[in-house]
């Protein structure tokens, strides 16, 4: 039997504070966006830079660790699995999102201000007993 593998791992900085949602059953989901930046010299010296946003969903007991101690701006180790959905509009267009399901969570950098967080510890996290995802119609965005 043949596996497959579908992991990410990206470090960068919160574009946004995170937003807590519940499911019509009350599981707790986070979202947020990620900016991961790299920069290179081209071949004649030129100094170049891009940045790659990702947009992070994160579910269950981790959601809430996410929204308790992330800020935006702050940097953060997030690891999951690529997921990509697809919706129509009520006007009939058509969407696609690609995003990162996160399954652990690490603060990096500096700790943040105690007004941002109540614990002078930074947490890591893992999803690795959280609830397997809703369907697609219970996502509440």
């Amino acid at each position: 039997m043949s596996r497959g593998l579908n992991k990410v791992m990206i470090i960068g900085h919160l574009g946004r504070d995170p937003e807590m949602r519940y499911t019509p059953v009350g599981k707790p989901v986070t979202t947020f966006t990620v900016a991961v930046s790299r920069s290179w010299n081209s071949a004649n010296g030129e100094k170049h830079s891009e940045t790659e946003w990702f947009n992070i969903v994160v579910w269950g007991s981790l959601a809430e660790i996410c929204k308790q101690y992330l800020v935006k701006g702050q940097q953060v180790y997030i690891e999951g699995r690529l997921q990509t959905r697809k919706w129509d509009d009520k006007e009939g267009g058509k969407h696609v999102s690609v995003e990162i399901v996160a399954s652990e969570m690490m603060m990096l950098g500096e700790k943040r201000d105690a007004s941002h967080a109540h614990h002078s510890e930074q947490p890591s996290a893992h999803a690795d007993n959280l609830p397997t995802p809703p369907e697609e119609d219970e996502f509440p965005f």
